[in-house]
């Protein structure tokens, strides 16, 4: 018996079973292939262009702890405060994807699919040179963020003193403890890269959704998560030594496990077969 069960109805005509196809979610082989494909143009960007994007991206990921602070600073201090304050925490997400800019969680998926595709030296000395560039030039935005929002009154000193709680706060886990908040987080980043291709005019709402989960639950993100502990640092309310070898080296370590190791490497996985 002949096998029906991905043939159209026959009671449907030509043209709505062109809609059917049309409206069909596209296989994951599909999606793949379009994060494989802008990984692959971002490999071939000139230096200078990865380095400014990035610095801007750095640089705008301030803004998901103006936007935290802020709504924190305006809310009473309740118990519900971090369900609405955390939506804050999205602005930066917003503006750094949505604007194309490039932020360095983002390339723990996009850049590895290329080299999983096409495993050799050249591949990885590619990802490690674009990651380099890209993770350098981001912590050097959000310092000059930070920098700038400490020593000047740009803010009031209700929403610097907000900033300052958020810095202290995520400063405060171990190491180990920040590294298994890193995962998650760099988990969820490198999930939201893998549905953008879906999303469509969803995408706002998409990146607001992710990263509104990644607030609340108080995870470790390596570029919005620096703009904080810096300005703590920046503020003397945390050591330097306790924002580099604390926060900021458990935070790389544990976004590239969960980014490479959970999305990456299980998407790559999904279609090998398919591929061949």
């Amino acid at each position: 018996m002949a096998d029906t069960r991905h043939v159209p109805s026959s009671r449907l005509a030509s043209r709505e079973k062109e809609n059917v196809d049309n409206i069909s979610a596209p296989r994951t082989l599909i999606v793949h292939e379009a994060v494989r494909k802008e990984g692959e143009e971002e490999l071939r960007r000139p230096t200078s262009s990865l380095m400014w994007s990035a610095l801007a991206a750095g640089l705008s990921m301030g803004f998901s702890m103006v936007g935290d602070g802020l709504l924190r600073a305006g809310l009473p201090d309740e118990p519900w405060r971090p369900l609405i304050s955390s939506f804050g925490y999205s602005f930066g997400f917003l503006i750094v994807i949505l604007g194309r800019q490039q932020l360095f969680t983002e390339n723990t998926l996009t850049v590895i699919l290329p080299l999983l595709y096409e495993r050799s030296w050249v591949g990885l000395r590619d990802v490690l040179r674009l990651w380099a560039i890209v993770f350098m030039a981001n912590i050097l935005g959000t310092l000059l963020f930070a920098f700038c929002v400490e020593g000047t009154g740009v803010f009031s000193p209700e929403a610097k003193e907000q900033f300052l709680e958020l810095g202290i706060h995520a400063a405060e886990p171990s190491p180990a403890v920040t590294f298994a908040k890193a995962i998650f987080a760099g988990w969820i980043i490198a999930l939201l890269v893998w549905l953008l291709p879906l999303a469509g005019s969803a995408k706002p709402f998409v990146i607001i959704g992710l990263t509104y989960l990644v607030a609340l639950g108080q995870l470790s993100h390596i570029i919005a998560g620096s703009v904080e502990v810096a300005y703590a640092a920046f503020a003397g309310a945390v050591g330097w030594g306790e924002y580099a070898i604390g926060f900021l080296l458990p935070t790389l370590l544990g976004n590239v496990v969960g980014g490479v190791g959970l999305v990456a490497l299980l998407a790559h996985a999904q279609v090998m077969e398919e591929d061949d």
